[in-house]
């Protein structure tokens, strides 16, 4: 399909899977950067900003390779919850999720050493109401700390919880696929 090497800026096993599925052949390289923000930087704008900072680890070396980088954020009227630090803060995200709707925004860039193209892709998501139970439940088996909003639709509380999605279902679990596949098969 694509006959340059293609590195995959995240130790996520979910965008691994998503692109290997699309049928993209890529290494991995985790972009080692403080994922911290300005505060005054709009919550929408947050995911494609540190996006485009994974990217800019990969410019002084660029060759002949195209890196693509993603993050995700979920936002909860104008919060966003990140990755939960422990238990008691996956329970207080959960909560604060349950039986509400809420944004997930995944920010891609796409480098290469002649372009570079950034976006973002947003999807409304919409939870159930969520007992204590089916929330230690799930943060003790699936010790969600690696996942912006302590929680991955395809887990146990995605299938329990998620009763209504407005957009692309892959965002939600990190990486905008049929976006990102557009971009590389156009490359």
């Amino acid at each position: 399909m694509i006959k340059r090497p293609i590195i995959l800026a995240s130790s996520s096993p979910r965008r691994q899977y998503l692109l290997k599925e699309a049928g993209f052949e890529f290494t991995v390289e985790k972009p080692d950067i403080d994922e911290s923000f300005p505060a005054s930087l709009p919550v929408d704008r947050v995911a494609k900003y540190l996006a485009e900072r994974k990217a800019e680890v990969f410019r002084p070396r660029m060759q002949n390779e195209i890196v693509v980088t993603a993050d995700t954020v979920v936002i909860l009227g104008n919060s966003i919850l990140n990755k939960p630090a422990d238990k008691p803060e996956a329970v207080q995200m959960l909560q604060d999720l349950s039986g509400k709707t809420h944004l997930v925004m995944t920010g891609v860039c796409i480098l290469s050493k002649e372009k570079e193209v950034a976006f973002d892709d947003t999807t409304e998501v919409t939870f159930k109401k969520l007992n204590l139970d089916e929330i230690n439940y799930y943060i003790d088996n699936y010790k969600p700390y690696d996942k912006a909003g302590a929680y991955g639709a395809q887990d146990f509380i995605g299938m329990i919880a998620i009763d209504k999605i407005v957009g692309s279902y892959f965002n939600v679990m990190g990486l905008p696929i049929h976006r990102v596949y557009q971009q590389l098969v156009n490359w």
